[in-house]
């Protein structure tokens, strides 16, 4: 069964860093897509970052970044972890929400980015930032 649980949330000061994980059950190359995605209280989810999966990094997939998240955020896959993570940097008060690792087994997800509907959810991790 396939499961993803989030850890690494907490709180820090306007202008510090955290990594969050995500600890992936299953076969990780058999992923299409795997991201980030996030949600502030009283604000719809949001595609933070997303990355096309082992195989297709491999022959040059691509991972995208929302306008938020670029040049801050960076998403990676721990390989001998089997994790899915995201370092962030110069967060912000904005930057508050639960955060969700997401992943999806349909190649279609590659054509759709951020912008497509996955499979598989984990429960959230707090990130809030305080000024």
């Amino acid at each position: 069964q396939v499961q993803l649980v989030e850890s690494g949330g907490g709180s820090v000061q306007a202008g510090g860093s955290l990594r969050l994980s995500c600890a992936i059950s299953g076969v990780t190359d058999s992923w299409y897509c795997m991201a980030w995605f996030r949600q502030a209280p009283g604000k719809e989810r949001e595609g933070v970052a997303q990355l096309e999966g082992v195989a297709q990094l491999e022959s040059g997939g691509r991972i995208t970044y929302a306008d938020s998240a670029k040049g801050r955020f960076t998403i990676s896959v721990d390989y001998a972890k089997n994790t899915l993570d995201l370092q962030m940097n110069s967060l912000q008060p904005e930057d508050t929400g639960m955060y969700y690792c997401t992943a999806s087994q349909n190649s279609a997800c590659t054509a759709y980015g951020l912008n497509w509907r996955f499979e598989f959810w984990g429960q959230g991790a707090q990130v809030t930032i305080y000024s």
